[in-house]
């Protein structure tokens, strides 16, 4: 197949520390080539991926202190990719709502995967766009009715995340996420002191978010108990998350998937979250971690965390949340939507299909 992947601009692909959406597009893209697709990816120029890229901008926008309209560049993306959309048998889009209008003058298919939450505003544009095929990254992100073609969890290369039978010494808990409200933080260090334990913190601050992590999150810090690593790489971050007794994942949101308890459970370490959005989902109760109704409840599931075995943690994310089944469930819904799509008079030209 001749595939177009639409990621956004404001990281490259894939992200040199923070950005789950870039992340999953850049695990996707490579496997598609890999697998014999020519795929082009439309991204920031600085991005590395086996496909063709097509660049607007030279590099990640969240770069740029001189733009300021995001919009515009994102625009000019999708401009460039649906003025090339014959050269494709479809369309990927990974970019939300901007692509919906675009994607319903062209008669080349667009699968928009859906990577966030619903907001009161989004909602009026999907629904006026109910019938363009959709994919769910986990089964609560259905709010609104759309035309969802299936759930796709997310995947990550399990090599990537070395396996650490064995958390360091002395003992930590781990959180990894942007340190905005909605992730909770706060919660986590709250946690953490009432329990005496320590505390190893990673993720980058949004600049809406400053105030937020300068009044919350900063006088807390004292780089013994609660301790402050800033946005760090793919290897620190394994490492974080590997050492850790046990990875904290205390949102106040209806999270739409949440990279970081597979990324987690990967290098063995277990999870205690919040039942909040996908979070049923993605762990397995009592064998990957525990699912909690309250921050109290996270707390006091700590020494039962412990007791929960590593291996079985990376054994689940091999089995469930791997790039190659990602892979396998896109290549379907592929396939899916364009023999749908080339139904004529009852006669299936299966022979137009590059596969």
């Amino acid at each position: 197949m001749k595939i177009a992947q639409v990621a956004p601009l404001w990281e490259r692909v894939p992200p040199p520390t923070y950005g789950g959406i870039e992340l999953v597009v850049s695990h996707l893209t490579d496997e598609l080539v890999r697998r014999g697709h020519e795929v082009t990816l439309f991204a920031s120029g600085d991005s590395q991926t086996l496909a063709r890229l097509a660049a607007v901008y030279p590099r990640a926008l969240r770069l740029e202190q001189t733009v300021q309209e995001y919009a515009v560049y994102e625009m000019l993306e999708l401009s460039q990719v649906y003025q090339q959309a014959t050269e494709f048998d479809i369309i990927h889009s990974h970019v939300g709502i901007s692509a919906l209008p675009l994607a319903s003058l062209v008669s080349t298919p667009t699968v928009h995967t859906l990577h966030s939450s619903f907001t009161k505003d989004n909602r009026k544009v999907y629904s006026h766009h109910q019938q363009q095929p959709y994919i769910s990254i986990s089964n609560a992100q259905r709010q609104i009715n759309l035309n969802y073609i299936r759930t796709v969890y997310n995947g990550i290369e399990p090599a990537d995340y070395p396996f650490i039978a064995e958390p360091k010494a002395p003992p930590y808990l781990a959180f990894l996420g942007r340190f905005s409200p909605e992730k909770g933080p706060q919660y986590a260090i709250a946690i953490a002191k009432q329990s005496g334990w320590r505390l190893k913190m990673a993720g980058k601050v949004d600049v809406g978010d400053l105030k937020f992590f300068e009044q919350e999150i900063a006088p807390h810090i004292d780089g013994q108990q609660i301790e402050y690593l800033g946005e760090i790489n793919h290897t620190q971050k394994a490492e974080l998350l590997g050492n850790a007794a046990i990875t904290l994942f205390p949102i106040n949101w209806q999270e739409p998937f949440g990279l970081v308890m597979i990324e987690s459970m990967a290098t063995g370490t277990p999870v205690i979250a919040m039942n909040r959005g996908s979070v049923p989902e993605v762990i397995e109760q009592g064998r990957t971690g525990f699912i909690c109704q309250s921050y109290e409840e996270m707390q006091a599931m700590i020494p039962a965390a412990l007791e929960l075995n590593r291996q079985s943690c990376r054994e689940y994310v091999e089995t469930k949340f791997s790039v190659t089944k990602m892979v396998n469930e896109y290549e379907a819904v592929y396939a899916e939507i364009l023999k749908s799509r080339i139904k004529l008079n009852g006669y299936i030209h299966a022979a137009t299909i590059r596969f």
